[in-house]
This record gives structure tokens, C-alpha cells and sequence, in this order.
């Protein structure tokens, strides 16, 4: 696994392999100048007159898309079929099939985002009018697809390229489920069908692992991975009001257009409305980010009209800018590897690129918070096979949730692990369990949730390291060639100002201080609660709703998140609240009643939630509430049956069983209710995720007869 060395052939002779790829090349660039980069040409050959299977694993901006289409051509032209491109996000396909256009390369997609043009890719298929077909690994899975389509595509399949391909391996840091099926359509090819995977972020134990699952032979490039052109620092600043400050201060200096990543969204969206405020160009780019939104978020970039992109992960992989001018990193990713990943966006094209990064203190939180949302445990497996081997027959994913204590997101992602495994196949009516043995492989698990930790704590030594930066990023990929870039703030010094304006501190810390959030109300119960023993189904009745209510800020966010964070930490003792934190939740409340509160929509009292973890902190905020407002404090309601069970994480239909009839009314309480018959309450809490636990208690109180309930909490999970 060597770096070739550069192949010097006849350019002129077009009747060589050599001088064909050169001609299709110099098309692609559109230059007449063009030459192959050391490896190129070596994998070309290896797939057009080898028939191999190639991995390269090369840096960003090398010229991995070059290798694939050149060679679906050559390969189109002696007669092969279309080549079969399986990439991961809907960026990284308009850009490929941009780019393949532009080559005379005639391209298609099949993706989520285009389904009303599937059937004019078939017919297009059918008339052998497609060179490229790109899809998502998602299709693999797709049960329609896989019975209907995929079958005459591989009969027909010229070439396999798996892009990205360390999203195949469960040690590489973007690992997907849906990428282990690309296995399987490896092994339905025939022996002379090529294939080649690509990747610029995999260490050797990834490589191992890739190399495994595209069978034997594997012929297999590694080049260097440094990039000469990224100028890397690290600025450690206190707190988030002062990294904010910097960026109001600095954002004009850095050069061209950028991105800022962020660790969450909520922390992308404060950001970018900060920026925007005090009049520079952003958007916010998250996953909630509609996907229209994004498609012209993203061009808006590229035709430089915005300064920046403030991004969450979701603008990662596929993205390309040859002349991004900066990466700029609002808290730090988990792993060098996804580091590298990220600032890998910057300086494709272009000789010079500025790299910072600003980490913060709240990283280890939200690294843990994704690391243990991730992946289920054995128990959750287990249930999931049960449940699907009882029903005896394919359940929908909708109505296996209601079955199991596990939410959406990760339901769907533990499938599909079982899936790949044998254990569960999707088919047209939802999961069907196949019957197979399946056994946890809790060392295995143990073992990358170790690599994870071990991938966190080299992310910290890159904050806190004397020495070489890139060289420190190239190592951790096993880059042999790793040596000194000269660029970076610990080879040729500190590039960067850490001069920050006092009145941008004072504007972002004005913004984060700044809070309140909209609580929407529960208004339908989920379904299958039958099943759960609790007998309720369609909308909350007229009497048993909440009505909106108020958030001092969700955990995860810039300014009260820190705070919020430590006073919820495990460790944290039980305290009255602190006397900013309350005053913040009055500010709340001043500008939520401002919105509508008058006359008989004004509460008439204060109530607050039983806490088993913080009832000195909740009947605090309930009286310093009470207090401010001249408002009776009624008191607490009461926990049954010892009061609320299930764990944060579960599904919503097990949620609500948890709390189920579990917060009621007490007798003091009812008594104290009826003076305010009617008349709007405020129910305060300290925490929220679900929002049952708040239903039911505005359900309790309805039912007691007060008027209107409206949740006041102090902080939102996730």
C-alpha cells in the first residue's frame, strides 16, 4: 500500500489505455494541459484493463471523482455498462452529477429528494442512455428497489464505485448501516465486474476492514494526506460569549467565504442569527434545514454570496468549493479523523486556506450526549427480535415503536444493524424477523465504544499540543509521510489575532443572555397505548390539554446551555436557584405574557412539579415566580405509584405509559385549585424531554378543575 510513483507514458498514443484516460482527462478539467496526479492513472488502469477491485484512499481535493469517471468511459466505450456509484448525501450527488455533465459524462440520480424522475431514469436505463447512475445507500434497503430494479442493474453493471467508503466500516467515524449492503451487491457481481472505493478519511485499521469487505485482490493506493494548503491554529477562549465575540470581530478579516461548524443545531441557528444581526452575510445549514433550503444555502456559498455557512455535520461529506477560503470550528468534533474530515471542505482548489479551531468547555458533554444516543444496548436488540419473532409477521417501523421502549431515530438504526446481520429484513410490509440466531457481539461493541473514547481523547491532545498540527492529523489516519507542515500556529507561529473587541463580547453576551423558548403542547396520544394498558387513543380532549408554554433554553445551547449543563450534572447537589437564573425566567415570562396574557388569561396562581432529584431547585423557582408575580403558590402536585418510570430515550408511547396516572393531584392541592377555578396556572418545572410527564400533569389539573395550564421549565433536553 504505496504511493505510486508518477507514470510517465506516451501522451499522444491514443490508442494506448494511457493515452485514452489523458484525452477523456483533459476533457473532464477542460484543460489541454492536464496531467494525471501521482496514483491516478495507476487506479484507472488497475479498474479499466485489470478488472480489479481498488481502494484509494487519498486527501481531499486529489482528484478521487477523476479516477471513476474516467474510467466509466473508457469502460462505456469497450462496451461495459453503466457504472454504479453508491454515495451517501444528496450534496455529493448534485455535485457529481454537475461535475459529470460537464465532462460529457451523461449522469442520473435515484435518491429521496428525486422520486417523481425515477421512472425516466429507468426508461433512460433501458435505452442504455446512462453512463453514471448514482444512488444512496439507503435504496440498497429499499424493498422495491432491491426486488425490482437492482437485479437488472448489477446484470448490466460496468463498474461499482463506493464513495466515501469508510462509511462501510463500523471503525471508521461516519459509519452507516445502509453501507454494509454494499457487501452484498459486492458478492451478487461477477468476477470481472470492477469495483473501486474511495476515501480521504481512513486509518489503517478501516482500510483492513474495507479491504475485507471488497474480497480478495484488493489492489490498494494510499497516498499522503497533508494538505499544503491549509493554515491550521487552534484559539482557546473562555466561553462561548467570548468565541462569538471573536468571530463578530474577526469574520470580515478571513479570507473569501467559509464555513462555521458548530456541535449542535440549536448552537448553528444562535450563531448565524447573531452574524446575521450585525450585518454579515449567513445562513444556518442543520439537519432541520428544509432541503430546498440547503440546495440554495449551498449555492449561495459557492457563488460566494454569503460570507458563510453556519453548519452542523449535515454539510460534511460531498460539499465542494475548490476556493473555500476557511473552516472555522465553534466547539471541536469528537475525533481528529472527523476533523480532518470537516477542514478537509477548505482549500481544494486554492493555494492558501485558513483553519481554526475554538473549542469549548461544553464538548465532552455533547460528545457523550451522541456517543450514548448512538447505538441501543443488548436488552433493546433483544426486545426488538422478540417482538418481531411474536408478531409472526413484517411490522411497520411505525408500529414496531409502539412495541418497544425506543425511539424513532435509533429503532431505525438498530434495524438496519440487524439487517446486515441477517437477524431482520425490511420487505414490502415493513421488518420481518428472518428467524436466524443472532448474538450481541458485546465485545466487539465494547471495543469501538473504546476506540471512540480513545478517538476523543486525541482530539483533546490536538487542542493542547506543542508540535505540528497537520502532522498530527495525517498521523492519526497512519499517514507514513506524516511530517511538519511549517504553516500551522505551532510550526510558523500564531497567524491568528486573539484580540477580541469588547463591544462585540458585550453584543454576543447581550445575545446569549437572551432566552425562551416555545414549548408546543402534546395534543395526540401515540398510538398502541392498548398494548401499554392505558386507554387512550386519537387527540386530547378540550379539557385535558396544556396550552403553550415557555423554555429558559435547551441544554445544548450557547448561552444558558453551560449553565443549565452544571446544574444538571450528576454530581450537581440539590440548591435553591440561583438568583440570575431566576431573573432570566422572569424576563421569560414578561415577554411571553406581553404576547397575550390580559385580563382572564392572566394566571391566577402558581404550581409546581414534584421533583425527585431537585425539589429544592424547582419549589424555589415556583416561589421566586410566585413572588415576583404577587401570584398565590399553590403548591406541588403529588407522585403515585412511585411516581414516574422508564429511563430518557425511550419512545414516546412508553413514556407516556411511564407516567401514566403516576402525578396527580393531592387533596391540599384540589382545595387550593377551586379558588382559582377557570383561571390559567403556571406549572413549573426543571426539566423537559418528552413532555408527557407535563401532560399528564396539565391533564391532572384540568381535570381539578383549573383553567388553562402553562408549563414554565427551565431547560430542554437534547
Amino acid at each position: 500500500m504505496t504511493q505510486p510513483a508518477a507514470t510517465t507514458q506516451n501522451a499522444t498514443d491514443t490508442t494506448s489505455t494511457y493515452g485514452q484516460a489523458l484525452d477523456v482527462l483533459r476533457r473532464l478539467v477542460g484543460r489541454e494541459d492536464a496531467s494525471f496526479h501521482d496514483g491516478q492513472f495507476e487506479a484507472i488502469e488497475a479498474l479499466v484493463d485489470g478488472g480489479k477491485r481498488a481502494l484509494v484512499v487519498q486527501r481531499t481535493g486529489w482528484g478521487k471523482s477523476a479516477v471513476y469517471f474516467v474510467s466509466s468511459l473508457l469502460l462505456r466505450a469497450r462496451g461495459a455498462g453503466p457504472t454504479l456509484i453508491v454515495s451517501p448525501l444528496l450534496a455529493l450527488m448534485r455535485d457529481q452529477v454537475a461535475a459529470a455533465e460537464r465532462a460529457g459524462v451523461r449522469a442520473m440520480a435515484i435518491n429521496s429528494a428525486n422520486a417523481t424522475e425515477w421512472d425516466l431514469v429507468r426508461e433512460a436505463l433501458e435505452a442504455d442512455e446512462v453512463d453514471v447512475l448514482l444512488v444512496s445507500p439507503e435504496r440498497l434497503t429499499n424493498p422495491a428497489f432491491r426486488e425490482n430494479q437492482l437485479p437488472a442493474l448489477i446484470r448490466r453493471t460496468g463498474l461499482l464505485v463506493i464513495d466515501e467508503a469508510h462509511c462501510i466500516s463500523d471503525w471508521g467515524h461516519d459509519f452507516r448501516p445502509d453501507y454494509r449492503r454494499i457487501a452484498d451487491l459486492i458478492a451478487q457481481l461477477p468476477g470481472t465486474v470492477p469495483v473501486l472505493a474511495t476515501t480521504a478519511t481512513a486509518n489503517s485499521r478501516v482500510v483492513a476492514d474495507i479491504e475485507e469487505q471488497l474480497g480478495a485482490g484488493v489492489f490498494t493506493i494510499r497516498g499522503a494526506l497533508a494538505r499544503e494548503s491549509l493554515r491550521l491554529g487552534v484559539l482557546r477562549l473562555s466561553d462561548s460569549r467570548d468565541r462569538l465575540g471573536w468571530l463578530l470581530t474577526h469574520l470580515s478579516d478571513l479570507p473569501g467565504s467559509g464555513i462555521i461548524y458548530t456541535l449542535t443545531v440549536s448552537a448553528a441557528e444562535d450563531t448565524a442569527r447573531l452574524l446575521a444581526s450585525a450585518g454579515h452575510k449567513v445562513l444556518s445549514y442543520t439537519g432541520r434545514t428544509d432541503p430546498m433550503d440547503r440546495e440554495s444555502a449551498e449555492q449561495q456559498l459557492k457563488d460566494n454570496q454569503v460570507k458563510a455557512l453556519v453548519a452542523t455535520s449535515a454539510l460534511g461529506m460531498g460539499f465542494d468549493k475548490p476556493d473555500l477560503g476557511f473552516v472555522i470550528h465553534l466547539g471541536a468534533p469528537s475525533s481528529p479523523v472527523a476533523y480532518y474530515q470537516q477542514v478537509g471542505r477548505a482549500g481544494r482548489g486554492s493555494a492558501n486556506a485558513d483553519v481554526l479551531l475554538m473549542p469549548g468547555r461544553e464538548d465532552k458533554d455533547i460528545w457523550a450526549y451522541f456517543a450514548t444516543a448512538s447505538m441501543p444496548s443488548q436488552e433493546k436488540a433483544a426486545a426488538v427480535l422478540q417482538t418481531l419473532a411474536d408478531a409472526g409477521k413484517a411490522l411497520s417501523t411505525i408500529a414496531l415503536e409502539a412495541r418497544v421502549d425506543l425511539r424513532r431515530t435509533p429503532l431505525e438504526l438498530l434495524l438496519k444493524v440487524l439487517a446486515v446481520d441477517g437477524a431482520v429484513e425490511r420487505v414490502g410490509g415493513g421488518w420481518l424477523s428472518t428467524g436466524r440466531p443472532w448474538v450481541y457481539d458485546a465485545e466487539r461493541y465494547g471495543r469501538i465504544a473504546q476506540a471512540r473514547v480513545d478517538e476523543q481523547d486525541s482530539m483533546i491532545d490536538y487542542e493542547r499540543m506543542g508540535g505540528c498540527r497537520m502532522e498530527f492529523l495525517a498521523a492519526a489516519l497512519d499517514d507514513e509521510t506524516a511530517a511538519p507542515c511549517g504553516r500551522c500556529d505551532n510550526c510558523a507561529g500564531r497567524w491568528f489575532s486573539d484580540a477580541v473587541d469588547g463591544a462585540a463580547v458585550a453584543v454576543a453576551g447581550e445575545t446569549l443572555s437572551r432566552a425562551g423558548l416555545l414549548l408546543e403542547p402534546r395534543l395526540q396520544w401515540p398510538t398502541g397505548m392498548d398494548r401499554l394498558g392505558v386507554p387512550v387513543k386519537g387527540k386530547l380532549g378540550a379539557g385535558e390539554l396544556s396550552g403553550g408554554g415557555r423554555v429558559l433554553a435547551r441544554m445544548t445551547d450557547l448561552g444558558w446551555g453551560t449553565a443549565l449543563r452544571t446544574l444538571f450534572a450528576a454530581e450537581a447537589p440539590d440548591a435553591p436557584i440561583d438568583p440570575g437564573m431566576l431573573q432570566a425566567c422572569v424576563a421569560v415570562l414578561r415577554d411571553w405574557g406581553v404576547g397575550g396574557w390580559s385580563g382572564e388569561g392572566r394566571p391566577a396562581a402558581v404550581v409546581s412539579m414534584p421533583s425527585r432529584s431537585k425539589p429544592q431547585l424547582v419549589r424555589s423557582l415556583a416561589e421566586g415566580i410566585a413572588s415576583v408575580g404577587q401570584l398565590p403558590y399553590l403548591g406541588e402536585l403529588e407522585l403515585a405509584f412511585g411516581g414516574p418510570s422508564g429511563q430518557r430515550g425511550g419512545n414516546s408511547a412508553y413514556r407516556l405509559a411511564g407516567v401514566w396516572d403516576r402525578v396527580v393531584v393531592g387533596e391540599a392541592l384540589a382545595a387550593a385549585l377551586q379558588e382559582a377555578a377557570g383561571r390559567p396556572v403556571l406549572l413549573i418545572d426543571d426539566l423537559v424531554d418528552s413532555r408527557w410527564t407535563l401532560t399528564i400533569a396539565g391533564r391532572a389539573l384540568r381535570h381539578a378543575g383549573a383553567g388553562q395550564v402553562l408549563p414554565l421549565v427551565l431547560a430542554q433536553a437534547g
